[in-house]
């Protein structure tokens, strides 16, 4: 798709060694400890996970809810490539970055919450393969996926390289990578849904729902625009830059359009299972469902006029309401509301070293950011210019 000069990616430039830096690097350092600890002597050497909780915070925050938290690029690739809204395209770049480095750490949290850490290949050996489970067909997607991801996002290191022939070549063969890009997430963060589903009265019926996979997938492209809002004025605020209202405007107004469309099924669900009752219960199970639908209405009130839409704290609280919700509903259902059967007495609280290493993932995420915002075209060149 042609761009405008003006509107072409460059690098932003500047010193990379900031406290910001030097703290993401302290904590990237505790979690490689930590992942040490890990691989040599077990799980139980560093989690708290046990045979009433099997899954931790790796496997629900890091995955579960690092995966959703990173659909921006999704989301805004569904814009301009599926529905032809070219005037977003430069917010695809960074968007995809964002979704990269989420998605990446989402598959190493798979990874490093494995017991049998090293038979990791037996999800692409034909030999183990299962067709019929859940959790192989999200594995693979996810996998898939990143690579995917990869090869999207490679033109930004082919322009810095210089290497504009490979790259025309690339671009020869990229709207297959960028109609798979759009396919996978919405088969893996449907099925992501679908294994709630699968787990049966564990889960209160709050979440235990037939529908979850539409949920899923709804809320996914919820919280990709979400996050670029919230991406946005960050990066406007930490760069000292115009916020680009001009293009949050409408992308939140889309926003809010998929947003009520989930909220009517999602009540609509709720009201047919004649599940209401539980969300009265004196409980904090209830509390979270309650908070976890405060933060999908927020923004209703909060960006729900033109006028609102170009006020950049609405637009950075209306995001950040959205990544609530988006994370408690998933929180909520593998988590918060999982009603396990196995025995009396199991209880889960992540221990210090789960703690540590989901923190220093998302300290990947950051200082990996800055360093390709910084060092590559991925922000608008006017950003670039107004930095430098």
């Amino acid at each position: 798709m042609s761009q405008h000069s003006h509107a072409s990616p460059a690098p932003l430039g500047g010193n990379l060694l900031s406290a910001t830096t030097l703290i993401c690097g302290v904590l990237i350092a505790i979690m490689v400890t930590f992942l040490a600890v890990r691989f040599v002597f077990g799980l139980a050497s560093v989690t708290n996970v046990n045979d009433g909780y099997s899954w931790g915070i790796w496997v629900v925050i890091d995955v579960m809810v690092g995966s959703a938290l990173a659909c921006g690029g999704f989301s805004v690739a569904l814009l301009v490539y599926i529905f032809n809204k070219g005037q977003y395209h430069p917010l695809v770049r960074p968007a995809l970055l964002g979704s990269l480095f989420g998605y990446t750490l989402a598959g190493t949290g798979i990874f490093v919450d494995l017991g049998r850490w090293w038979n990791f290949w037996h999800i692409f050996w034909p030999g183990y393969a299962n067709p019929n489970s859940v959790m192989f067909e999200v594995a693979v997607c996810v996998t898939a996926y990143i690579l995917v991801m990869w090869i999207e996002f490679s033109p930004v290191f082919l322009e810095k390289l210089g290497m504009k022939d490979v790259r025309q070549k690339l671009n020869k063969l990229l709207f297959f990578f960028i109609a798979l890009g759009v396919l996978l997430p919405m088969m893996h963060q449907s099925s992501l849904g679908t294994m709630l589903v699968v787990m049966g009265s564990q889960v209160n019926p709050l979440w235990q729902t037939p529908l979850q996979p539409v949920i899923y997938l709804l809320t996914a492209i919820v919280i990709g625009y979400g996050v670029v809002l919230f991406e946005s004025c960050v990066a406007s605020s930490a760069y000292r830059l115009k916020i680009e209202t001009h293009l949050l405007d409408p992308l939140a107004k889309i926003m809010l359009g998929v947003l009520a469309l989930y909220l009517v099924v999602r009540v609509a669900d709720l009201t047919v299972r004649g599940a209401w009752s539980g969300a009265f219960a004196p409980s904090w199970v209830t509390v979270s469902f309650w908070v976890e639908n405060l933060g999908f209405i927020a923004p209703f009130f909060l960006i729900g006029t033109a006028q609102a839409r170009r006020n950049p704290a609405r637009l950075f609280l209306a995001g950040l309401a959205i990544m609530v919700g988006g994370v408690l509903l998933r929180l909520n259902g593998f988590m918060i509301g999982y009603e396990h059967h196995t025995g009396t007495g199991w209880s889960y609280f992540p221990s210090l070293g789960e703690i540590m290493v989901t923190t220093g993932m998302f300290a990947i995420e950051v200082l990996g950011y800055i360093i390709i915002t910084r060092r590559f075209p991925v922000l608008p060149r006017e950003a670039a210019r107004a930095v430098g």
